[in-house]
């Protein structure tokens, strides 16, 4: 071997360390803020459930009931901020000294409505929406029968987007049932 070869394989295997502690770091960060920030269920509107390019997965927008406070809805939608509660996730307006990195756009109506009427017209579809993978061979949960919802039980990372941890199911009237998916 030359010089110049070992010289390349200990810069190749210098830039896969660097990666693998990039990985780690990242993974060490996910798993910190999964056992110290708040959690809590959100229903949920699937959206995609496969890309071929990016794997099998379901889109999830976030549903929210209307934030407290909220004087005239507006279609450019407002700011807020979650927090949970009860094992639930809420909305509060975000006020005017939040940072924009730690709330969430949240939007009136949403794309899709279980019943029309006054519930439905209070429920506010959140940005961005987030994607929940799942295995190949575990069919589509988001595909569920009439008196079921959807439901994602999410980390409230300080800053971003709510990030999902599992899917649950909630029947009319009754309680969270999380999805044995793995």
């Amino acid at each position: 071997m030359t010089a110049g070869g070992r010289e390349g394989w200990r810069r190749g295997l210098a830039l896969a360390l660097l990666q693998g502690g990039l990985l780690l770091s990242l993974a060490g960060q996910l798993l910190l803020d999964r056992a110290t920030r708040p959690r809590g269920w959100i229903r949920t509107e699937p959206v995609d459930p496969h890309l071929p390019i990016r794997g099998r997965y379901v889109d999830l927008a976030l549903v929210i009931p209307a934030p407290a406070g909220l004087k005239e809805p507006g279609s450019s939608g407002a700011p807020v901020v979650l927090r949970a509660e009860g094992g639930l996730v809420r909305a509060e307006l975000a006020g005017a000294s939040t940072p924009r990195s730690r709330s969430v756009q949240a939007f009136p109506g949403s794309s899709w409505a279980p019943a029309p009427g006054p519930a439905a017209a209070q429920l506010w579809r959140l940005e961005p929406r987030v994607a929940f993978f799942i295995p190949p061979d575990v069919p589509d949960p988001s595909r569920r029968p009439p008196g079921e919802q959807l439901w994602v039980e999410v980390t409230l990372p300080a800053e971003g987007p709510p990030r999902p941890i599992r899917l649950g199911v909630k029947r009319e009237g009754g309680t969270i049932t999380p999805l044995a998916l793995r």
